[in-house]
Formats: structure tokens, C-alpha cells, sequence
């Protein structure tokens, strides 16, 4: 019975180191890497992130199954880099109000030290808690438009005409401001036309999630997936593979200059400093 109670005792020490381990090894392996270059600060400029409304993980049309919304860091990441550089920073939503957030995204293993300052930052929740309806936002006031993504936005970005609207208007606005998404988010770019109503990315250099991924996760019954419909869409798609591409990278900016994509939930740090290197190199 002792060596019963002894062979008990530290098989809990060892799960209880790997546990503690865990985000480390994670980090190692490729979850959300540090970012290594330049920050930037563009006092005066505005930055607007938009996110799904939808908070649900089932079948399209179902309305009950796992809880899911925005991906955390994929907010989080941008949010900050752009606040951090001295911009202001509004938040919207396909619907407004309320954003539902993956609970997934802040388990400890996963949670990053920006998203753990959102559950910190009373101001950031407000924003996020009252988000602006995407068909009341004035697009042509800001600089950055950022599309954050998540399995929610597998079920609204690409649906709504309004965000389509918005993201041509964007890119033809006065500004001309650099428009980035990241994961799903880049579903949201999708239905964008250009003056003469071709699709927008037609023919751009960019990334999203990679059906290898979904396939991987085994999350596929989201009504869109990022990669496939890039390539509808007649994006040059473009990625970096992984054992697991859950721990892969890759930002892709076109050729233009306007828009700037990530591939998955570890690039959208990188995908919100490339976008303001991008702003800075302006004349």
C-alpha cells in the first residue's frame, strides 16, 4: 500500500510539472510566437477591429453546441500593438453589441500575456461588451482596418453585405488605409468588389487558415473555410506548414501594399506590426 501511495504521489508531481510545462512547450512548438522586430508609434492615426457576432460551434443553422466567437489573441494581438503605438482603437462587430470570445482561446495553457491584459483592462471590455454595429461604422475615418477571426467568423464575415461595403469603401477611402485580417478574419474580404465589381482580392497575395489545419483540428463542419474560399476568390493564397499547422505562421502582404493577412492564431502580432511598419513607410 505504500509503495501504492508513493508511485500516486509522484505520478501527480509529474503530471503536475508537465502541466505547468505545458504553455512553454506549446510556445516552443509554435503557439504564438514572440515578435522580434521594430514597434512603431503612429500618434493621431485610428484603427478599427472588427469581429464575428457569432458564438456558436454547430452545424450551420443550429443554434445550440460548443461556445465559440472570436479567437482571443486574435483581437488582443492588434489591439494592443495599434493602443501601444499610440493609436486610438474602436471596436465593431458584425452585429454590435456584446462579442462573444472562444473560451478555448484564454485557457492557461493557450491564454498570452496581451490576452491576460484584457482580462485586466475594464476599458477594453467595455469596448468589446458595446461593440459597434459594422453598418453603422464610419469606415472612412481610420487608418487600419483589421478583421480578427475565430470559428465564429466562419459564420458571418463572409455573409454580410455590410462588411463587404465596408471593406471596398475602406479601400477606396481618402486614407487609404491598410487592411489586414488574420485566421477567419480574412473571410471578411472575401465579397469585396473594386470600382468596376470584380472581386477586391482578385489576383492579391494572402493567407488564412489552411484547410490542412481545419482538417487536422477535425473542425469542419463551419460553414467556410478561409483557404478554399481565398481561392475562389482568385487570391494567390499562400502558407507555411507545420507537423501540425496549428503551430505554423506565415503574414502575406500583396503586392499594393493595402492589405496585410495571417495565416493563423500565431500571426496576428506580426500580421498588427506589419501593418503599422507598412503605415510608416508612407511618404
Amino acid at each position: 500500500m505504500k509503495k501504492l501511495f508513493t508511485g500516486l504521489i509522484a505520478a501527480a508531481l509529474l503530471i503536475g510539472v508537465f502541466l505547468l510545462s505545458l504553455p512553454a512547450i506549446l510556445h516552443k512548438g509554435g503557439l504564438h510566437p514572440e515578435y522580434l522586430g521594430p514597434t512603431l508609434t503612429l500618434p493621431g492615426q485610428r484603427a478599427l477591429i472588427i469581429t464575428t457576432s457569432h458564438g456558436v460551434l454547430a452545424a450551420p443553422g443550429e443554434t445550440e453546441g460548443v461556445a465559440t466567437g472570436v479567437f482571443g489573441s486574435e483581437m488582443t494581438h492588434p489591439y494592443y500593438t495599434f493602443l501601444d503605438g499610440g493609436m486610438a482603437v474602436d471596436i465593431a462587430s458584425i452585429e454590435g453589441g456584446e462579442i462573444p470570445i472562444d473560451p478555448s482561446s484564454f485557457y492557461f495553457m493557450i491564454k498570452t500575456p496581451e490576452d491576460e491584459r484584457y482580462l485586466n483592462d475594464p476599458i477594453a471590455q467595455a469596448k468589446v461588451k458595446n461593440s459597434i454595429p459594422i453598418a453603422d461604422v464610419d469606415i472612412e475615418q481610420y487608418d487600419v482596418v483589421f478583421i480578427s477571426g475565430g470559428w465564429g467568423a466562419a459564420y458571418d464575415l463572409a455573409q454580410s453585405p455590410e462588411l463587404a461595403t465596408k471593406v471596398s469603401e475602406s479601400y477606396y477611402s481618402a486614407k487609404a488605409p491598410v487592411i489586414g485580417g488574420v485566421c477567419h478574419g480574412v473571410l471578411g474580404l472575401v465579397n469585396a468588389l473594386d470600382s468596376d465589381g470584380n472581386l477586391l482580392i482578385a489576383g492579391r497575395r494572402m493567407t488564412g487558415v489552411t484547410d490542412k489545419q481545419i482538417q487536422e483540428i477535425d473542425i469542419e463542419v463551419t460553414p467556410l473555410h478561409p483557404e478554399t474560399e481565398l481561392r475562389k476568390a482568385g487570391a494567390n493564397f499562400e502558407s507555411q506548414s507545420a507537423f501540425r499547422d496549428f503551430f505554423a505562421t506565415h503574414v502575406t502582404v500583396d503586392d499594393e501594399r493595402r492589405f496585410v493577412t495571417g495565416q493563423n492564431q500565431n500571426s496576428g502580432l506580426e500580421s498588427a506590426h506589419t501593418v503599422m511598419r507598412i503605415l510608416s513607410e508612407r511618404d
